[in-house]
């Protein structure tokens, strides 16, 4: 039905770890695993980040960020992704500048030193493992419609999106979402909650990541959150 490019937010939660090498001295820097693979199969793979957030002094605007990225790449040869991001650990809030694209894990320092002397300011550093935290993020969404209500990912892969009626509390999407995985036959995806602008309003929508998802089971769970909104 041919491909959208639309701006949205997701938010999801994950388990965290911060980087600890490779990156700018005394800077906070946190590691956002792919949310498909374990918690075991992720330190297999360290040499690709999937997502690097640099924590910063002071909120950024998306425009800024994107304005930032694009003159990095367009200067660099490279092919990052850059957002605004919120993460929220326990009752704290730090503003982050999420990027994609990295290709591994020694060229964090150098991305890290682009945004700086692009003129970001990053706060001092800190060390965790496995940390819970709730990350919103501000970004661009490139997608195809499906079926009515049904969207893929053109720029991610395994990554689909479903709308739903209404708004959803976070605590009421962590309680619906532990009673869908409680009453489908597979559990093996990884869910978030979002919105996408579309035409001047806002549509709720969540992601899926789920290596071949057919429609029918995106579908499924689609309805099962629906039941109970």
């Amino acid at each position: 039905m041919g491909t959208r490019e639309l701006i949205g937010k997701v938010i999801l939660q994950e388990n965290v770890d911060t980087v600890d090498g490779n990156k700018i001295p005394k800077t906070f820097v946190i590691n956002v695993p792919d949310p498909y693979k374990s918690y075991y199969s992720r330190f297999t793979d360290v040499e690709k980040p999937i997502s690097v957030l640099f924590v910063t002094k002071n909120p950024n605007s998306f425009e800024k960020i994107l304005r930032v990225t694009q003159k990095i790449n367009e200067q660099n040869n490279l092919k990052l992704s850059g957002a605004k991001c919120e993460v929220t650990i326990n009752s704290r809030k730090l503003n982050a500048i999420r990027v994609k694209g990295i290709n591994r894990f020694t060229e964090v320092e150098k991305v890290q030193q682009l945004y700086k002397d692009s003129g970001f300011e990053f706060v001092k550093s800190e060390k965790f493992t496995n940390t819970e935290a709730v990350i919103r993020v501000n970004r661009f969404f490139e997608i195809s419609e499906l079926e009515k209500g049904v969207f893929k990912s053109e720029i991610e892969d395994d990554v689909f999106y479903v709308e739903t009626p209404r708004f959803i509390e976070w605590n009421e999407f962590k309680r619906i979402t532990i009673e869908v995985k409680n009453n489908i036959t597979d559990s093996n995806y990884d869910v978030a909650k979002g919105i996408f602008y579309i035409n001047g309003s806002i549509t709720e929508i969540i992601r899926i990541v789920k290596p071949k998802a057919t429609v029918d089971f995106l579908k499924t769970i689609q309805q099962k959150y629906i039941e109970r909104l």
